[in-house]
């Protein structure tokens, strides 16, 4: 029985210590929501198909300043034209191959302190390249879209 007791204890002192922790470490970043770009980042991820799979490229986009990402700042940049809407982004004017080779763009976290959830499978690469411009570019390359003139 004083086993148990023992442990009881020393679980809900550790528990208690990791909520302090916790709300120690909250603090300085709510401390931080009145700039500009407060409360902006997403994690980002692409995957080849249709459903996840262990092929998945990942990153994790922060814009104040634009860092985390290949072409942070280009990513940054076309998100503030469509206040941070992903489905909103102005496409591209390109071709791109007659491919089957989807891929699933996904996006969460939060722009401007508004949250953000974007899920899409695309046809292939490019097409998301066009659609999306560079902000599912995690390679730094990304799929080269025929640009018409």
């Amino acid at each position: 029985m004083t086993y148990t007791t023992t442990t009881t204890r020393a679980l809900r002192s550790g528990l208690l210590t990791a909520a302090a922790l916790l709300a120690a470490c909250a603090t300085p970043a709510s401390a931080t929501a009145g700039g500009a770009h407060a409360g902006t980042w997403l994690h980002l991820t692409v995957t080849r198909g249709e459903t996840p799979s262990a092929v998945t490229r990942g990153a994790l986009l922060r814009c104040d300043p634009p860092q985390g990402h290949p072409r942070a700042a280009r990513a940054c940049a076309e998100l503030g034209t469509a206040n941070g809407d992903i489905a909103g982004l102005r496409p591209q004017d390109a071709h791109c191959p007659m491919v089957y080779a989807p891929v699933t763009a996904h996006a969460r976290g939060q722009w401007r302190g508004r949250p953000v959830e974007y899920t899409a499978t695309f046809p292939n690469g490019c097409v998301m390249a066009v659609r999306t411009g560079s902000v599912f570019a995690l390679d730094g390359a990304g799929p080269s879209p025929s640009h018409t003139a």
